[in-house]
Formats: C-alpha cells, sequence, structure tokens
C-alpha cells in the first residue's frame, strides 16, 4: 500500500483512536444492528480514556456515511486534529478499539482498498468524457468531437455526393484523435497510474490505437456498456475494485518473491526481524515494509520515531536515551511511511522473523 494512502496522519497529533468494525448491510435489521455495534465500541473508546470529542467526531463519520452495499468492513483512525482515516473495507473485520499514542493501520493495510490516481473514460465517435480521480475527489471534463458526421446517411450513396463512409470514417477518427489528445494531456499533468476506458467495442480500440505508448500502457479495458446507450455505475465500480484487488494482490505476491530472492542472495537488500527492521527504519533504508503477526512486542525510540529501536540497550548504544516504548504494530508501520515506503501485510507466502519484514532500497554497512 502506498504511504500516500495515509498522508493525513503525517502531520496530525496524538493521541490516536483507532476503530474497526463489521459494518455489512446485508439484512433487513443492517441499521439496527449498526446502533448496537457502535454503542459497544463507543463504551470501549470511554473505558479507554478516548476524548470524548475524539469520540464524537468517529460516531459522526460512521453515521454520516452511506451505507455499503453486502459485506464490509470499516476503519475509523481520529485524534484532536479530526476524523484521519474514514473508510470501507474490502471485508468484515473482527472489532478493534484502541486509545494509543499512535495510529493503528495494520488492517487498512491488509484489508483497505489502496486507490491511487487513476482516470475513467467513456468513449464513442461523437467524444468522450473524461473523469480523474485523486485523493477522494472526482474532477470531469468532456470533450465534444466537431467532425460530422459520424454515421453513414442514408440515401447519400449515389453518384456526385462523394463519399459518405469515407467521409464518416474521418470524422470518427478526428473525434477519437480529439479524446486521445485531451486524455494524453491529462495523463501527462497528473500521472495517473491507471486509465480505465469504457465504451462500444471498436471506439474503445479506436482510442487506445491513437494514444502515444506511455498513455497505453496504463489502459485497462472495460467491457460494462456503451457512451449513450447506458451502463450500470455499479459495474463500472466492481471492475476497477476488481482491477485494484488484482493488482493489491500482485503487489504482495512480487514483494513475497523479492524478499525470498533478496533474502537467499545475502546482499543485504532485505533484511527480517526487530533488529534488522529498526535499523533499516532508523536509515531511511526501507523500499517496501512487510508487516505480519507481530503480537504485542514493543520498540522503543526517543522523541520521535526517527530513533526506533528494539530495545533501550539497542538505543543506548546509539546515543538516544529511550522517552517512549510503543507497540511494535503501531510503530514499524508508522516509521514506514515517515520515510516514504511501501506497506504489505504478510500472507502465507512470507513468514518472518519477529513477524516483520523489508525489502530494502539499499544495503546497509555491515
Amino acid at each position: 500500500m502506498h504511504p500516500e494512502h495515509f498522508r493525513t496522519l503525517l502531520t496530525s497529533n496524538g493521541p490516536y483512536a483507532s476503530v474497526y468494525f463489521d459494518d455489512s448491510h446485508n439484512t433487513a435489521d443492517a441499521a439496527a444492528q449498526m446502533d448496537l455495534k457502535w454503542r459497544a465500541l463507543r463504551e470501549q473508546l470511554e473505558e479507554q480514556g478516548a476524548d470524548p470529542a475524539v469520540t464524537e467526531s468517529i460516531e459522526q463519520a460512521i453515521t454520516d456515511a452511506a451505507p455499503p452495499v453486502g459485506p464490509s468492513g470499516r476503519a475509523v483512525v481520529a485524534s484532536a486534529d479530526g476524523v484521519l482515516v474514514n473508510e470501507h473495507l474490502i471485508r468484515p473485520i473482527e472489532p478493534v478499539v484502541r486509545v494509543s499514542a499512535l495510529p493503528y493501520i495494520v488492517p487498512v493495510v491488509e484489508h483497505g482498498l489502496d486507490r491511487p490516481t487513476y482516470a475513467v473514460v467513456i468513449v464513442d465517435y461523437e467524444g468522450g468524457d473524461i473523469t480523474l480521480y485523486r485523493e477522494g475527489t472526482a474532477v470531469s471534463d468532456t470533450v465534444d468531437g466537431d467532425a460530422y458526421p459520424v454515421h453513414k446517411a442514408s440515401g447519400a450513396d449515389t453518384p456526385g455526393y462523394g463519399d459518405p463512409q469515407r467521409t464518416s470514417d474521418e470524422a470518427r477518427q478526428q473525434n477519437i484523435r480529439a479524446v486521445a489528445s485531451q486524455l494524453t494531456t491529462l495523463v501527462d499533468d497528473a500521472k495517473p497510474e491507471v486509465v480505465f476506458v469504457v465504451g462500444e467495442v471498436q471506439s474503445r480500440t479506436d482510442l487506445i490505437g491513437e494514444l502515444p505508448e506511455r498513455v497505453a500502457s496504463l489502459v485497462v479495458d472495460v467491457g460494462v456498456g456503451a457512451r449513450h446507450s447506458g451502463f450500470d455505475d455499479a459495474d463500472l465500480q466492481h471492475e476497477i475494485d476488481q482491477e485494484f484487488q488484482r493488482r493489491r494482490v500482485a503487489a504482495i505476491d512480487e514483494a513475497a518473491q523479492r524478499f525470498t530472492a533478496e533474502l537467499g542472495r545475502g546482499e543485504g537488500m532485505a533484511t527480517e526481524g526487530l533488529d534488522g527492521v529498526t535499523a533499516a527504519l532508523r536509515a531511511g533504508a526501507v523500499d517496501t515494509l512487510i508487516i505480519g503477526d507481530v503480537g504485542d512486542a514493543t520498540v522503543v525510540a526517543g522523541d520521535d520515531l526517527a530513533t526506533i529501536a528494539p530495545n533501550a540497550d539497542v538505543l543506548s548504544e546509539l546515543g538516544t536515551a529511550p522517552s517512549q516504548t510503543l507497540r511494535a504494530d503501531e510503530a514499524l508501520p508508522m516509521a514506514a511511511i515517515n520515510t516514504g515506503a511501501a506497506l504489505i501485510r504478510t500472507d502465507e507466502r512470507i513468514d518472518p522473523a519477529d513477524g516483520v519484514a523489508a525489502i530494502l532500497r539499499y544495503a546497509l554497512p555491515r
């Protein structure tokens, strides 16, 4: 998961309340069940000493959100700075409530949808609708092609009228080129990671054919309907979600293979265990943090996470006095985000020492 997913946490102040629960909306009494769930969550927040204003902001976030469709989990992280994380998860999750010095984000890493900047283009031979999705916002633009006719005129195929089919084909391609030009400009300016192309088969094919390679390489072809004949927005959203889920699984698989390969080479481009990972985090060398089940393990730090260490002895050797003891499953992910590292949740393919590992940007001195 990209560190930008958690950018709101980088400039916020603790303590934090982190709340996870099953907010599935697939029964007739879902609203009543949600009320009962929130009461239980609120009681736990109060028992752990959450600021009443923070509890109130979490309740507001939960009650104001549109209910999901079907099974779903929910993540809300808040502090005195407001609600910082508020999103649905891809599957239901057992309730977790924490009030602590750092936010707890491992369930988001495991079950959240990592949505980078992406674009959706709905195209036909008359033009296209282009929408850019970035950081929870959507900005749309319409390209209306100026070339006509795009359909062959009935009865205009006799000598003396020119070639109406050729005129129609040229108008279509001119309009497609106008969409391709606008899309290329958007990609160059906004740098989306994915471009979903929707529309009738031939118009999609023609648009992709007009795109430069740097743009065409980002395209995911989506066959959910045509521009003006209509399609179900839910079907399009499902295809988008499925693509991001495929990319998520592929990223975990790639990280597992890289970690195993680098650790096997012994060249210092991967490490595992609290000692190795905290050393790499202090050096800013972590490219990808692989976080698994670290249990109730703790780490220590000085005044900030730049001095994170597995224990007080290591920190003392670095000339820093330990001023805080932190849960490893909270401190390690936040230290990784602070240095721009990506986060991956382990699965059965990786079982690192102490439940944590890292792929490095560069080898550390031995």
